[in-house]
């Protein structure tokens, strides 16, 4: 009798996981990299969800219609804005906001856990113009979270 309701247990949890819900939740960085301190680095979170499918279009060869989706309707206007330092100031590169940005990520991190979310991915890109006179850049890290509903 023990044994069958061991496998019971089993068998009912293990439906139970398998048809959880994962949502998933991005959270992004953009720190500057721009010299002198000009640019502008922040967390950003989203807390509006958004259907992609209401923006998208199909294309094909019988219709190349183009996707009419306003730029108004696409953004997103409540999210959490977490101010961060520009990794550059008038003397050069500042270790001291690189440390500063880490500690207030890894806050955001924790927080996230805390809420049953799960890091589950981590992207990062720079993006800047190039050449002898760039005076653009971004350091963007993309945080992906997921939990089971």
């Amino acid at each position: 009798m023990k044994k069958l309701l061991i496998v019971f247990t089993i068998a009912l949890f293990s439906f139970i996981d398998g048809n959880a819900q994962v949502q998933y939740k991005v959270i992004t960085s953009v720190e500057s990299i721009v010299p002198n301190g000009l640019g502008r680095s922040r967390l950003i979170s989203a807390n509006e969800e958004k259907d992609y499918k209401e923006y998208t279009s199909t294309q094909t060869e019988e219709d190349n219609t183009r996707n009419k989706s306003k730029r108004g309707d696409i953004r997103v206007k409540g999210f959490d804005e977490t101010k961060l330092l520009n990794f550059y100031n008038l003397g050069g590169i500042r270790f001291q906001n690189i440390a500063a940005n880490d500690a207030l990520i890894t806050s955001k991190i924790n927080t996230m856990i805390e809420e049953g979310w799960e890091l589950a991915f981590v992207t990062s890109a720079v993006e800047s113009k190039g050449g002898k006179d760039d005076k653009q850049g971004i350091f963007i890290t993309r945080y992906i979270f997921k939990r089971n509903n």
